[in-house]
């Protein structure tokens, strides 16, 4: 599916709300055209779901369904080989996301990843780093670096990593995370690895609650400590995991467009957006992988105009709670709230979203 974009009367334009995005993979932010181009200079051969057939159908409901998806994002991490290449994706992700209204970006990566090609982990993430910085200057947003271990290897990798985090805190790394597929490896035994991170005053960001149910919340709650949780949308299938949720106060990042694609829901109508925030959770809506579900930031807001119409002030709200819940510098978050008030406050032009 691509970009829900099309002019409706009467609305506030969603590229001109300002909005923090908050769960952004690395690889997954990859412009489509980018992919062709650098898999063609290499002479990669792409599979036709990642060509003519793109963006591919997903669907991750058993462990092959998640493996075929893995292959795709292996693949498109393939075309990777050079510092330039790096440089290009972040700042073409930091340029659509600033298209896309976002003042503050953090981008999410596995520097074990791209050890191989780049020398070390520690080479690549002063890579990152310092691309981050350019683009971010470049593109006139604000971002931070996300390191993020991987639950399908063992869990001492995850503290290698949360160490390395650790040594970048302040530095450009803003947070410690933990992504791949869920229902593999045992959350517990990641407990030490964001333990070190916690230390190290870094924030706690773990994937949780979209292909295992609220049971997998509270573990995440319980061994992770987390301040945001990646996806964490099956809270709202029990009252008393919603509601532990909402007390703990950790905010929630939500991602329609990979939710419907990877079978979590079946229509956008169901993404329970309302549900978690009625009940007083904040959730920051996110793109999580453009390149493979074909859909970016601002198209999550559309998405939730159209299939559940939401309000311009709905909207807002969930742009401020974005911002609020960013690790942005507090200037940062200060300007981009009251640019919230101002696109509100500004009546809605002849047409445009």
């Amino acid at each position: 599916m691509g970009d829900v974009s099309d002019p409706v009367e009467g609305f506030r334009p969603v590229a001109a709300l300002p909005k923090a995005h908050l769960h952004l993979h690395f690889t997954g932010s990859m412009r489509h055209a980018t992919l062709l181009e650098l898999a063609e200079r290499d002479g990669i051969r792409l599979p036709s779901s990642l060509t003519e057939e793109w963006p591919p159908e997903l669907s991750t409901a058993d462990e092959k369904g998640w493996f075929r998806f893995q292959r795709l994002y292996d693949v498109a991490r393939s075309v990777l080989r050079t510092e330039e290449d790096v440089r290009r994706l972040v700042l073409e992700a930091a340029l659509d996301d600033a298209a896309d209204g976002s003042v503050w970006t953090e981008i999410q990566v596995d520097p074990s990843g791209y050890a191989a090609r780049f020398h070390n982990m520690t080479e690549f993430t002063d890579l990152v780093i310092d691309a981050v910085r350019d683009a971010s200057e470049r593109a006139g947003i604000g971002m931070g670096v996300v390191i993020a271990a991987n639950r399908t290897r063992h869990p001492l990798d995850a503290r290698t990593l949360a160490r390395l985090a650790a040594q970048y805190a302040g530095r450009g790394v803003i947070g410690f995370g933990l992504s791949n597929d869920e229902r593999r490896g045992d959350t517990r035994e990641f407990a030490p690895a964001f333990a070190i991170a916690e230390r190290a005053g870094l924030a706690l960001v773990p994937h949780g609650g979209e292909l295992r149910g609220p049971a997998h919340v509270t573990q995440c709650l319980d061994h992770l400590h987390p301040n945001r949780l990646g996806h964490g949308v099956r809270a709202a299938d029990d009252p008393a995991v919603l509601a532990r949720v909402a007390d703990s106060g950790v905010a929630l990042e939500v991602c329609p467009t990979s939710n419907v694609s990877l079978g979590v829901y079946s229509t956008y109508e169901e993404v329970p957006v309302r549900t978690l925030t009625e009940a007083g959770v904040d959730v920051a809506l996110g793109a999580d992988d453009p390149l493979l579900f074909g859909s970016r930031l601002g198209a999550q807001y559309s998405i939730l105009r159209v299939a559940q119409d939401f309000s311009d002030a709905e909207l807002a709200e969930l742009g401020r709670m974005s911002i609020r819940r960013s690790y942005a510098p507090r200037e940062l978050v200060a300007t981009a709230l009251s640019g919230v008030d101002t696109w509100l406050g500004t009546p809605p032009d002849d047409g445009s979203r």
